[in-house]
């Protein structure tokens, strides 16, 4: 097995480089589900382990829908990755979610089109993975005490919708989010805590709140130059916040490595050798396969 990397930080819109990281080392990772978004970097930031990898590439080329999540998730499993904090920009749903505040989101709304593979599993493997609740609750604490640290409003326990993209929501999507009770609303969160469960990664979004979406009546409708002005300041909430973080990561054991005890139905002995490879890292526990 690779030496673990304590936190791998996936880094949203405008949240390209990972200020701090040391001796780092740029990996290409050959995957079966084709290229990550981009290189990973792993260096050492407050004398722990990181990865950090781009979402969107360096270039921010990909568009939600286009983002190669099962390459991205099996790639950072593959190097020893343990926890994913996932940076993302949002708009906000409710009135007092502002922008400029940022979010530690406890529940999902899947609003995406089904054109996003959720899965490693299948063809041959089956998996039932349990998702009433889709973030680390243990991870969750320790973003939400980061974020607070580096001088963040911290909205707690949201209820993220995630939708399709690329465009954004109309005025009546928007209040109908509302009246569903929902926080806010963005477009990366999903595949993203699907795989991250099925990886059995600990897995939490830090959501930077940018714009009121199309909600509002006393703001203009959101619009990616709205977006992009407001957002580099939550960029530096977010790389201020991974430090602390870092020094207050949960130690010990936690169910989320161990969610496919309880999900894995295929047995070992119905594993079949392409599958094995397939999903090397993924099942490596499991299986005793080394990926």
């Amino acid at each position: 097995m690779p030496d673990s990397i304590d936190l791998a930080v996936i880094g949203g819109s405008g949240f390209y480089e990972m200020p701090g990281l040391e001796a780092i080392e740029e990996i290409v990772v050959d995957t079966p589900f084709g290229p990550p978004s981009d290189a990973i970097r792993v260096g050492v930031l407050e004398g722990r382990r990181v990865a950090f990898l781009a979402r969107h590439g360096r270039g921010h080329s990909l568009l939600p829908a286009e983002l190669p999540q099962r390459a991205n998730f099996w790639a950072l499993k593959s190097l020893g990755v343990e926890r994913v904090l996932a940076v993302s920009a949002v708009g906000s749903l409710a009135d007092d979610y502002h922008p400029g505040d940022m979010a530690v989101p406890a529940q999902l709304i899947d609003r995406t089109a089904g054109q996003r593979p959720p899965t490693f599993f299948g063809n041959g493997v089956v998996a039932h993975i349990a998702m009433a609740d889709p973030f680390c609750d243990s991870m969750r604490a320790a973003v939400a005490a980061a974020a607070h640290h580096a001088g963040a409003t911290v909205r707690e326990g949201a209820t993220y919708v995630v939708i399709e993209g690329p465009a954004f929501g109309t005025r009546a999507e928007s209040h109908l989010y509302r009246s569903w009770g929902a926080h806010i609303v963005g477009m990366t969160a999903l595949p993203e805590a699907r795989l991250a469960r099925e990886a059995e990664l600990c897995y939490c979004v830090l959501a930077a709140v940018t714009d009121y979406d199309a909600w509002h009546h006393e703001h203009e409708a959101v619009d990616a130059k709205t977006v992009f002005a407001v957002l580099q300041k939550n960029v530096e909430t977010g790389r201020a916040a991974v430090p602390r973080l870092l020094r207050e990561l949960p130690s010990g054991g936690c169910a989320c490595h161990t969610a496919l005890d309880a999900a894995l139905v295929t047995p070992a002995e119905a594993i079949g050798d392409a599958a094995r490879q397939r999903l090397g890292p993924i099942l490596a526990r499991r299986l005793a396969v080394r990926p």
